[in-house]
Parts: C-alpha cells; structure tokens; sequence
C-alpha cells in the first residue's frame, strides 16, 4: 500500500533494497561507528555523546552499538508538520508523501525573459508566493539566496518573507548557528511563544552535515538546541561515493549511514523521544565523468530511503529537480522520474522541486509543471476504490448495451473526480492552434504570472510581521558589529 499525501493506495511500492541488505549495511555501519568512528568538531557534542557511553579520542568519536540500539527505540516514526493556523500539514510517515521547494539557487531561470540571471529577495517573495499557491506542492523553501541582502544573514530575510507570504509549512536553511536560533525565535513569534511552537511546529531546520564520518560544528549545534526545545529535525549527512567514501554503493551508503546514526544517537540523548528525519538521496557513485553534484543520478535512487524505511524514520528526500539547463526534454524526463521515484520509494517530505543545473539554477515555470506531474503520479498510484457504488451494475443495467452514459446521474455523481491537468494540452490539433499554438514552458510562463498577480497568503497580523522584523534588525546589527 502506498499513501501520498495521506491517500491509501492499493498498488504496491518499490523497495530499492530488501531487509537483508538494508540489515547488512546497518551492521556495517555499527563496525563503522565502532572501530572506525566519526570524527565530531564540538566540544559539546562530544560530552554528551561520552556521557552516553561513547569513547572519545581528540575528535574522533567511536560509538558502541548499544547506543544506536537505545536511539534508535527512543526515535520516533513520526514527524508532523502543521500549518500556520495549527492544523496538520504534513504528516511523515510510512509512505506518505509530500512535495516542496528547495533553497538558495545562486540562479533565476526568469520565466519572463528565458534569461537566467542573479536573484533578488522579490524572487524569494514570488517563489514562496507560487509555492503556497500551487496545490500539489505541501511546503515552502526559500529557493533563491538573494543577492540584495547582506550575504552573511541572507537566511533571516529569508525566513521573514516566507513567514510574510506563506501558510505551509516552512522547511528553513541557515549556514550558521545563530540563524537557526533566529529562525526558530521568529517562528515562536507567530506561534505566539516557545510552548505554542514545540506543540505545533509549523517549521523545521534542514541540517546540513559535511558527510557521514564528519560532524562540522554548526551542524551538532543545530542538532542539540533544536532537541533540547523538543523540535523535529531533518538531520541529512551525504557522501560522494568515490570522493569522500566508497565508490560502490553499499561502501558510499555504509559509512553516509554512520553520520546519519550520529545524529540519531545525539538528539536522542539530548531528549529521548524528540523526531529526527533521514536523507532520502544520495548514498551512491558521484559523477566523477564531470565532478558535479548532480541531483537526479541513477544509481542512488532509493537507497538511502531503504535505510530510512528499515529502521522506521521518517525520511527527507529529494525529487521534481533536473540538472539540465533549460526547460527542455532532459528536465521533464528527470523531473518526473525523481519525483516518481520518490513516491514510490516512499520518501516522506521530498524537496527541491524546481532545481535546475545541479542545484545553481531556480525555476518558478519548473515548479509550476512539476505540480501538474505530481497531480498526474497521485492520480496514476491511487488506489482503486471497489464497492457497490463504483461497480456501477444497477447503471450498467439501465442504460444497456448501446444507452449513454453521459446524462446519467452516476456519471454526474463521478465525473469530477478523474484528474484533469490545466497546463497539459489534451485537446484536438484545431483547437490547440486556436489557442495560440502555447507549448507548456510558455503556458507556464502565463501561470506564474497570473499566481504572482492574483495571489496572496492571510497576512500576519501588524504586530507578528514588526516581531520578526524586529529580529532581523537585531541580527543585522549584530553581525555589522562583528
């Protein structure tokens, strides 16, 4: 059974890995963390990790496996995201699946010109603007770093425009300590204080670590506070296999899943119970043809989503990207494989839908299309329902052999429920010239525009939007004083 977005699905999913080889590299990543260990750049980290049993030699941490034993029977399967008027959103686990942005593209693929060029915060703004319109997409990343903020605290800007225009869930990046802290301090606001945001959190940091066997600092930092308020997580260490970890995969995989067990052991030990996410990519051979991180590889789809899967945690992948540089054959084949890949591997909040060019490039065209595909995956993987009412044999009956069914009340009762795309051309070659001879990339083109001129989120009320302002000048002036 295969839920996505909460809808029951009779077809089954696919597992990339069965249990027996998601149990051989979980062993092998229990002698990894052992007798190799990983190598953790915080002091503090380190006196938590050692007063839960851990040795400790310089930087290098060795874990025992009773401690990954005992982490991984405190983490929870679960991990659920609210909106901002507290209802659930996004609920993370099994095989439900939800879709979103990502961040920080250094690049706009501007709908309007076809041009790519720099980003402003207004691109930021549109960005969260069509995200929080579109109705297959369930959560909102930044998608652009902009270029007209003060690059040091470019994340706090950020984090206020997308509290400003969206009432989804928020999946927020911060390349240092303090803008998770300032971050969350901004969430709290529009919670309306610390409890009301732990009991429905509305946000969660996606937590950058260097690779599995090294723990930078700011990530253990992050990792720590948000487990001490009892915030979820999305903890996602990656390895480049041949680069920095094994070129095969279950080498790559292996040593990616010590750092991942790290973070498990570490939140747990902070505050047992508290939910922690796992990487749903990579885990497989990088491109060493061109040395680019590239984000729709074959090789790695659904693996670290198996390990995911085997051990019950709720899972951070990746889909509706394409490392092609114009919207072309390339980026709908790899956009729609990842993102039907994701779903079937059972990915639970999937992000970077609208990444262009390994992840330098944004496209708002590309978010728009996207969303119509994953109409068209949910639609195509839902379960059939079987009963009375859809045998339809007592209608079957009375129109006969040779009747219509189209004015017949069960064909009125249905006939909204099919999925009908409002981008995709489904109509006679005559009607599609009297329409303008429009190609997909051109009416998607039309889309963003009608969202960013037709579309805004319920506002923040005056004295939430001055709150978070009020944060960001904080930050500003602490950072100028640096």
């Amino acid at each position: 059974m295969i839920p996505t977005g909460e809808t029951r699905m009779a077809s089954a999913h696919y597992a990339r890995m069965g249990h027996d080889e998601c149990d051989r590299i979980h062993i092998a990543t229990l002698e990894i963390l052992e007798r190799t260990g990983v190598d953790v750049h915080d002091e503090n980290a380190r006196k938590i990790l050692a007063a839960g049993g851990a040795s400790v030699d310089g930087v290098r941490i060795r874990i025992p496996e009773f401690m990954v034993t005992r982490a991984l029977a405190s983490a929870p399967r679960r991990l659920t995201l609210y909106d901002r008027a507290k209802r659930p959103a996004i609920r993370a686990w099994g095989h439900n699946t939800y879709y979103g942005g990502g961040s920080d593209c250094l690049n706009v693929l501007d709908h309007r010109t076809g041009k790519r060029r720099e980003p402003l915060l207004a691109d930021v703004v549109a960005a969260t603007k069509v995200m929080d319109f579109l109705p297959e997409i369930d959560f909102v990343m930044s998608l652009f770093l902009p270029k007209d903020v003060d690059a040091r605290i470019y994340d706090r800007y950020q984090m206020e425009v997308m509290l400003n225009h969206t009432t989804k869930p928020i999946v927020f990046v911060s390349p240092d300590f303090q803008g998770c802290v300032a971050a969350v301090e901004m969430c709290e606001a529009v919670a309306g204080g610390e409890e009301a945001f732990r009991q429905y959190p509305f946000a969660t940091c996606y937590i950058n670590v260097t690779a599995g066997l090294v723990a930078n600092a700011e990530s253990l930092q992050k990792c720590i506070y948000l487990a001490e308020k009892g915030l979820p997580q999305l903890w996602i260490p990656l390895n480049a296999g041949g680069v920095n970890s094994p070129a095969t995969i279950a080498g790559c995989m292996a040593s990616m899943n010590a750092g991942i067990l790290l973070g498990v052991v570490l939140s747990q030990l902070v505050r047992p119970g508290v939910p922690i996410a796992v990487p749903g990519w990579n885990g497989g051979p990088y491109n060493l043809k061109t040395m680019v991180g590239n984000y729709v590889l074959a090789d790695e789809q659904g693996v670290p989503t198996s390990m995911g899967k085997y051990y019950d945690l709720p899972v951070f992948g990746l889909g509706g990207s394409t490392d092609a540089k114009v919207l072309d054959h390339q980026a709908g084949m790899e956009c729609t494989v990842s993102l039907m890949t994701a779903l079937l591997h059972g990915a639970n909040i999937v992000h970077d839908v609208g990444f262009m060019d390994s992840g330098i490039q944004g496209s708002l065209q590309l978010q728009v299309m996207a969303s119509e595909t994953i109409g068209f995956l949910r639609a195509a993987t839902r379960g059939v329902v079987v009963d009375d009412e859809t045998l339809a044999l007592d209608a079957i009956h009375e129109v006969g052999p040779t009747g219509s069914f189209l004015q017949h009340p069960h064909t009125l009762r249905h006939y909204k429920e099919p999925f009908y795309s409002k981008l995709f051309d489904k109509g006679p070659y005559s009607m599609w010239e009297k329409n303008g001879r429009l190609t997909l990339e051109e009416k998607a083109a039309r889309e963003v525009d009608r969202i960013l001129d037709t579309h805004t989120a319920e506002a923040l009320p005056e004295k939430v939007r001055e709150a978070i302002a009020s944060i960001v000048r904080r930050e500003q002036a602490w950072i100028d004083n640096q």
